[in-house]
């Protein structure tokens, strides 16, 4: 048996995960614009604009879609995270 064909057991797992999932709030906001200038660009009709109109405006929505959904994760946990420890604070102050 040859090393290649071997499974090697201390090499971390990768986990496949979304291009999107490492954004964060200024990345997801910066969908969010590119994705109301595509819109307007298909809007205007400028150069590089499909025929299908339907096709630019759904991409335009995805990108916009994509943002919201993560600048909003991304809010809810941070809230979540100042929450718990703010009462972590508490708890602490009145023992």
């Amino acid at each position: 048996m040859d090393e290649k064909t071997v499974e090697r057991t201390d090499e971390p797992h990768h986990v496949a995960r979304p291009w999107w999932a490492d954004l964060g709030t200024w990345g997801a906001g910066a969908l969010i614009v590119f994705g109301g200038i595509a819109a307007a660009w298909v809007f205007l009709g400028l150069p590089g604009t499909s025929q299908e109109t339907a096709s630019g405006y759904h991409g335009a929505a995805k990108l916009i879609a994509i943002g919201l959904v993560t600048v909003g994760c991304t809010l809810v946990g941070r809230l979540r995270g100042r929450s718990t420890a703010g009462e972590k604070t508490n708890e602490q102050g009145s023992a």
